[in-house]
């Protein structure tokens, strides 16, 4: 960090408004020691709530409902009589820039309940109404003013709004007013804050990039899937093209898997909704579920995971120590009901296939397996190009079942694990699942982008609610140890950031097309289609270009497409029986014996390499 940024960095640290002070209305804040990462939080924190001042400055009739901070900025949503137009949000934004010149002071106050309450039914607020008649139990509350803003809010905030000249609002979204689609329809307005003009407009230039690698567009543009209202949404139809990168992928997932010790399992679409029941889906996950389909006069259920027909399976046979641990694999697609406003192309759909596993072992067995896992999951990451990582610890929640004992045993072996693999990660208290700790990994893309991909989840839960039993050294019944586990998430999604990363352009390994033969005239169609059926036989995926086209046409066409090589077929090719080639994007590489070529290109296929030079 340079030191322009590291003086920004603390003044608005020094100076941040400490919440967990009591102070009386107007007093004077104290300083609020923190790091990089929360002051952040409260730069955007108070982005949200200038966004909110700028509104409500601009228009007439609208509610502010909440506007959080989130991992990459801010948003506010609001209750508005039309959508918010692009004309609109370059008002906003100008009324944003001119908030921010006032400099205005942010104070904390605190208020009474009936206070609050009344003054926001006198600004004709009724969601904050609300907010405070549902979360507001004390007598007291506090809340955050600017000139004349009033908003409900925790905190922490900067100073004053001097400090929020860094700032831009992206985008308008439709949203439910607490998420609930029964509800009001409300305008989302996002935005960032960033300490410093560098970050703001490196956070500028990723997003412009990040347009152009837009997966949905590259889909479209590269004729890879398609997701179509006539089937439904969320419901991805892999084309010829996709469905190769999706073959590949699968290919090499059951490769390495076999390699690691694993067993496949296939397992159904639906099952009777008693073993949902039984697992506590039902109960715990009914929101994500579909309705249950009657079938001769019983309820079955599509399923959206594939964990209890692992169980099940399990639960087939008697099962000793010895013949633990038990890895078991499948790609296995599943069903989930997902709200229309969160689907996203390939990133948040409804039907998916994840790429899991479930792992039965011992209590001596876990850390090993877990390191293993991590040992599996980095080396799989890295054939994709990925090797920059974040690593989460997340720890048992307040609501939690199973012993603590157990709890503390599979938490040190997460810890235990990472640390014995020499892997930096970072504790997330209290944000493990209901019935176990687990590790998340999350992976930088090519534009500095965060993606969270594997998790490696320790379960006591589905094998206490199943009767899961193995019989230890001594003929006791135990209980073993489940993992569940994804190294890539699910295979949609997986695809969607892969698209992104590689802005369409992937690796030789899993292009659709690798070659594309092109010939210069007529003339030259004999020894290209030659040409074209010798790389058919060494099993590359190339195609011949016979439309009547200029070159300069067919080469422009083919870079288009992201075709990574683009063989030409002339006169002087034809006659010394080789060919001329380009590399996508890199230009002409010159002349080269056919047998030379498919050598290079089988061993860069073989390799899985990322470069292209033979």
């Amino acid at each position: 960090m340079g030191k322009n940024n590291q003086t920004v960095l603390k003044k608005v640290n020094d100076q941040l408004v400490d919440l967990s002070a009591p102070e009386p209305p107007g007093a004077r804040v104290e300083s609020l020691s923190i790091h990089a990462p929360e002051v952040f939080h409260a730069l955007n924190h108070s982005g949200a709530h200038l966004l909110a001042q700028a509104v409500t400055e601009l228009f007439d009739d609208v509610q502010y409902g909440i506007g959080p901070a989130v991992e990459k900025g801010f948003y506010y949503d609001f209750l508005t009589p039309r959508p918010f137009t692009p004309e609109d949000l370059g008002q906003i934004k100008k009324r944003m820039k001119h908030i921010v010149k006032q400099n205005i002071r942010i104070e904390r106050q605190i208020w009474s309940r009936d206070e609050a309450i009344r003054y926001f039914q006198e600004q004709r607020q009724d969601l904050k109404v609300e907010l405070i008649r549902e979360k507001v139990e004390s007598d007291t509350l506090s809340v955050y003013r600017q000139a004349g803003f009033v908003d409900l809010c925790k905190g922490p905030h900067v100073p004053s709004t001097g400090y929020l000249k860094n700032f831009d609002i992206m985008s308008v979204a439709a949203s439910y007013w607490k998420g609930d689609e029964a509800s009001h329809s409300m305008q989302r307005i996002y935005g960032i804050v960033f300490p410093t003009a560098e970050g703001l407009t490196e956070h500028m230039r990723i997003l412009k990039e990040a347009q152009k690698r837009d997966h949905r567009k590259l889909g479209t543009q590269l004729d890879l899937f398609s997701i179509q209202e006539d089937i439904g949404s969320g419901l991805v139809i892999w084309h010829p093209k996709g469905s190769i990168i999706r073959h590949e992928i699968e290919k090499f997932w059951k490769e390495r898997h076999i390699r690691n010790g694993y067993d496949f399992i296939y397992s159904p679409h639906i099952a009777k909704h008693d073993l949902w029941k039984q697992s506590g889906h039902a109960e715990f996950y009914s929101d994500f579920m579909y309705n249950p389909i009657d079938l001769d006069n019983l309820e079955y259920q599509l399923k959206p995971m594939n964990c209890p027909f692992h169980i099940m399976a399990y639960k087939t046979g008697n099962r000793s120590y010895r013949d633990l641990p038990l890895r078991w694999a499948e790609l296995g697609t599943v069903y989930r009901y997902e709200r229309s406003g969160v689907l996203h192309g390939l990133l948040r759909v409804r039907g998916f296939t994840q790429d899991d596993a479930h792992i039965f072992c011992t209590p001596q067995q876990l850390e090993e397996e877990i390191q293993a896992l991590l040992d599996f999951s980095v080396s799989l990451l890295e054939v994709f190009g990925f090797s920059s990582f974040e690593i989460f610890v997340s720890t048992r929640p307040e609501k939690y079942v199973g012993e603590i004992d157990d709890w503390e045993l599979a938490t040190r072996s997460l810890v235990n694990a990472l640390e014995n693999r020499e892997l930096e990660y970072r504790m997330d208290e209290g944000e493990g699942v209901f019935y176990g700790p687990k590790i998340d990994i999350k992976i930088r893309d090519s534009i500095k982008r965060s993606w969270q991909l594997t998790t490696i989840q320790i379960d006591f839960n589905l094998p206490r609610r199943f009767g899961l039993k193995y019989i230890d050294p001594s003929g006791d019944c135990r209980q073993p140890i489940m993992i569940h586990r994804a190294l890539l998430g699910s295979i949609e999604r997986f695809i969607g950031i892969l698209i992104e990363n590689y802005a369409g352009f992937f690796p030789l390994w899993l292009a659709p097309v690798q070659t594309i033969v092109l010939p210069i005239a007529d003339r030259n169609m004999t020894y290209a289609e030659k040409v074209n059926r010798r790389l058919r036989e060494h099993l590359i995926r190339t195609r011949l270009d016979v439309r009547s086209e200029g070159l300069g046409k067919k080469i422009r066409d083919a870079e288009i497409e992201k075709i990574p090589y683009i063989i030409i077929i002339g006169d002087e090719e034809e006659k010394k029986q080789s060919i001329s080639y380009r590399i996508h994007q890199q230009g002409d590489r010159g002349s080269v014996d056919i047998d030379q070529f498919i050598t290079g290109v089988k061993s860069l296929i073989k390799n899985k390499d990322l470069k292209y030079e033979l």
